[in-house]
């Protein structure tokens, strides 16, 4: 029995740790028997420096977004086309993945974040990993920090993913460009009902209910043409205060932990206000649902806004301190046959290019 070995980084709630439970689940349910465990690079091994970096990552992109997003992208966005070592990611984490590695034997290691991915990357080029490395980009761009040169498969969302790579020298066979793995509940579709009039619109701020949503949805008219259904994640304040303020255009949802549930809400809205974390915008894009982002976080975020929208995949519409008429703006484009068109043959080109392989079958063809 093929044993994998799951790579995310960190404990806080990411797209990471959701598509790595995606794939797991597929692995449980798969007829052919696979063995797998997960393993967060830092915890498994001092709790407290995980900890340490999750709250430091967490207050940083809060009280100094600019800051974090000139580091970030000076440090693993600049100059892709040059080759980058991070001696000081190998002297701190290189051991402690050897001895991961060593400890789990395993056939099969699966990156859904870049650091173990490189340090993975790292030993086999050494000759001390024999595992078959698998990238899962979990953004729509990928930086230097990413292994490349000993990864036998790559799963990407866009063109520009393959030709980065292929300048990196990596086999075309090995590059499958599938979009981010996501749930399989989310491919069923259901009828959506006939509305003359009124349009539903999802706001989501990621799993943790991050965000301006408080100032997106103030001073809302009691009438208008927009319904607001609001993911409040796991931040049971917001969703509290929604529910207080009963008003009659906004509808909140605490976590939702059903599949089958978010996608029924899914087919029933008719766009998706939300900020460009890769699982929810890849989610998006299946049931394709035309796409505004109100907010990002610096870094990664910024990055996704950037790339996708250059790719006509999403739309920035930035709720700013100066914003006065956000809900005109987005009632302007959602009435718009001319937009609406030039969206949806958008996303029948962005859905013709994708390779319908899974990791399982590929996993499956390559034991």
């Amino acid at each position: 029995m093929p044993k994998v070995l799951f790579f995310p980084l960190l404990r806080i709630p990411s797209g990471h740790h959701q598509v790595i439970s995606t794939i797991s689940e597929q692995f449980n349910s798969s007829e052919t028997p696979i063995q797998y465990e997960i393993v967060e690079l830092l915890s498994s091994t001092n709790h407290q420096m995980e900890s340490m970096i999750s709250t430091i990552y967490l207050n940083w992109i809060k009280l100094f977004p600019n800051l974090y997003h000139y580091i970030y992208k000076t440090s693993v966005y600049r100059s892709l086309h040059k080759k980058k070592r991070y001696i000081h990611y190998e002297w701190l984490f290189l051991s402690t993945m050897q001895k991961l590695i060593d400890d789990h034997q395993p056939d099969y290691i699966i990156c859904s974040h870049a650091l173990p991915s490189y340090l993975a990357s790292k030993l086999r080029e050494k000759g001390k990993c024999t595992a078959s490395i698998i990238n899962i980009y979990t953004d729509f761009f990928i930086h230097h920090i990413w292994g490349t040169k000993e990864v036998s498969a790559h799963f990407i969302s866009l063109p520009t993913m393959r030709e980065f790579l292929l300048n990196k020298g990596v086999a075309e066979e090995t590059i499958f460009q599938t979009g981010i793995p996501i749930h399989p509940e989310f491919s069923k579709t259901y009828v959506k009902e006939e509305r003359d009039t009124g349009y539903k619109v999802l706001v989501s701020g990621g799993s943790l209910g991050v965000g301006k949503i408080e100032r997106l949805l103030s001073n809302l008219p009691s009438k208008g043409d927009i319904h607001y259904y609001v993911l409040c994640g796991r931040n049971e304040k917001l969703y509290t205060k929604l529910i207080n303020k009963n008003h009659p255009r906004v509808t909140p949802f605490p976590y939702i932990h059903s599949k089958e549930k978010m996608n029924i809400i899914y087919q029933s809205v008719d766009a998706v206000l939300t900020k460009p974390g890769g699982v929810t915008i890849s989610e998006c894009l299946s049931k394709r649902l035309p796409i505004f982002v109100y907010d990002h976080l610096p870094g990664q975020e910024k990055i996704n806004v950037e790339v996708l929208v250059k790719e006509g995949l999403l739309y920035s519409l930035p709720l700013t301190a100066s914003t006065v008429s956000y809900e005109e703006k987005l009632l302007h484009l959602l009435s718009s046959e001319a937009f609406l068109h030039a969206h949806h043959k958008r996303l029948n080109e962005y859905h013709q290019e994708l390779e319908h392989i899974s990791v399982l079958s590929y996993l499956t063809r390559s034991m």
